[in-house]
């Protein structure tokens, strides 16, 4: 299926051990770009969310947002280490006994030392396995965004070629004319001269001229080049570069046959095939 390389996901999660959200976003790139915004104790994942990230995604620009509450932070809940409150307070008589004059120890300041008071803090290996799986959920959810965009892509893709495949069967159509109208100008113009010159050579110089101005293999090209594009789209799949080469190839026969013209109505017919091929190309930039 073909995806696109622009979509957005969100999704969030609850439980003991919190609360959490991933945003994503992504756009077109020329390959897999992932940029990350996670809180620091969260960061030992990043490894593992670009892999994860590799899994479901060829290509795009990906933006991945991660919010993380704890439980504990939440509430604010906190624990006294009572034992330890006691031997700082037991020693801070001690120490006052044998001082002069010594400043009181307030109770805050018994709380200031370390490991008196603590913060409950959730099993973090049960939180990196929650923020992977909600990861995954948020990719997966993303990639469906992407698919259904790349599907309305691939309609207006298949509508630009079968506009090309119009125009191509009107330039094809208008070359016997063409190659005629063209062979009776010149003939015209040398029948002045037609004593003066050798009819052998005249007819040489004809046909090297009549070959410069056919397109036939040029057609040929650009008709096999539509049809591949139409392969492509029916196949699916990340094919993006493929497409991007085929719209290049297009543009150049397009443009050989534009050249090549002698008659206004190959030519204009030339023009809307380079219009159709150009508005193909800015879809093909979005693809995966």
């Amino acid at each position: 299926m073909i995806r696109s390389m622009t979509a957005f996901a969100r999704r969030e999660a609850q439980g003991g051990w919190g609360l959490m959200s991933w945003e994503l976003r992504s756009v077109n790139h020329r390959y897999l770009d992932v940029s990350l915004r996670m809180p620091e104790e969260l960061r030992v994942l990043e490894t593992r969310v670009r892999e994860l990230a590799g899994r479901y995604l060829q290509r795009g620009k990906l933006e991945c947002s991660l919010r993380y509450q704890s439980s504990a932070g939440a509430s604010g809940e906190l624990t006294l280490n009572m034992d330890m409150a006691r031997h700082l307070s037991n020693a801070s008589r001690e120490i006052d006994a044998i001082l002069y004059n010594s400043a009181p120890v307030s109770a805050m300041d018994i709380l200031k030392w370390p490991g008196v008071l603590r913060t409950e803090t959730p099993d973090l290996e049960v939180v990196y396995q929650q923020a992977l799986n909600l990861l995954e959920t948020t990719l997966q959810d993303l990639v469906t965004t992407r698919e259904r965009e790349g599907a309305r892509l691939r309609e207006l893709l298949e509508q630009r070629c079968q506009s090309m495949l119009e125009a191509h069967a009107q330039i094809r159509a208008r070359m016997p004319q063409m190659l005629t109208a063209f062979r009776e100008r010149l003939l015209s113009r040398l029948a002045e001269l037609r004593e003066q010159l050798d009819e052998n050579r005249l007819e040489q110089e004809m046909v090297l001229v009549a070959q410069k101005v056919d397109i036939a293999e040029e057609l040929d090209r650009l008709e096999t080049h539509i049809h591949e594009v139409l392969r492509v789209l029916q196949q699916g799949g990340a094919e993006g570069r493929r497409l991007d080469f085929l719209m290049q190839e297009l543009n150049r026969e397009a443009n050989t046959i534009a050249s090549k013209s002698i008659d206004t109505e190959v030519t204009q017919a030339a023009v809307g095939l380079k219009v159709y091929i150009e508005q193909a190309r800015e879809q093909v930039q979005n693809i995966e």
